[in-house]
């Protein structure tokens, strides 16, 4: 039977998004999103965002992380350094991010360039994961190709040996992002695809944002 997309619809009426109600820093209209999503419910994770980045073949690829932290400065997730992610970035730090959050019909995209944290932030992220995740870090050489399964399993088995009365060391090649943020646009679904959206852009001031309605 063909599956007919178009027939897909879903009007958007749980809120509306005006001028007057946006705060002037984006970061803070960000986090009062963010809250907002956490206190509406029905989501698993409400940190869970698309980075895009623009690999070395030339061609665009996007895929789901976890935000761990953010503030004035910008936006952090950790990843592999040797990941295709992780050279990609290294490479062309250019990147978005974009939250959807379907429980309150909203959208936040991310402009910005990417850079490695401090050791020192890395190490107290590293620090604070479960040892398993620890583990996992050591065992994954993230992106490679692997025979099978097995070889990941076999890896871990040893692992959790060798560090079963010791403290897991972080990977060189393992660590943290910052994106700082030089566009962000807030996007809330509304009635008849008339959505509203608001764009922050920096200005010359490094607090100082331009704002504008865009177009649905």
């Amino acid at each position: 039977m063909e599956n007919k997309l178009h027939d897909y619809r879903k009007s958007y009426e749980k809120s509306s998004l005006i001028r007057e109600n946006l705060d002037e820093n984006p970061i803070q209209q960000f986090r009062t999103w963010f809250y907002d999503v956490e206190k509406s419910g029905g989501l698993d994770e409400a940190n869970a965002m698309t980075v895009s980045t623009i690999g070395e073949d030339g061609f665009p690829k996007s895929r789901v992380v976890l935000l761990k932290s953010y503030d004035e400065n910008g936006f952090v997730f950790y990843t592999n350094y040797e990941s295709e992610k992780g050279k990609a970035l290294l490479n062309n730090p250019h990147t978005c991010l974009s939250f959807f959050w379907p429980n309150t019909e909203r959208q936040v995209i991310i402009k910005g360039k990417a850079e490695k944290v401090s050791e020192d932030v890395s190490n107290n992220y590293f620090a604070s994961r479960p040892k398993g995740s620890q583990l996992g870090a050591l065992v994954s050489n993230q992106s490679s190709v692997i025979k099978n399964r097995k070889v990941l399993e076999d890896e871990l088995e040893a692992l959790e040996k060798k560090y079963a009365n010791e403290e897991v060391p972080r990977p060189e090649n393992w660590g943290g992002f910052l994106v700082r943020p030089e566009s962000i646009e807030f996007w809330q679904g509304r009635p008849n695809r008339l959505h509203d959206r608001f764009k922050f852009t920096k200005s010359d001031s490094e607090y100082d944002w331009k704002i504008e309605r865009l177009a649905p």
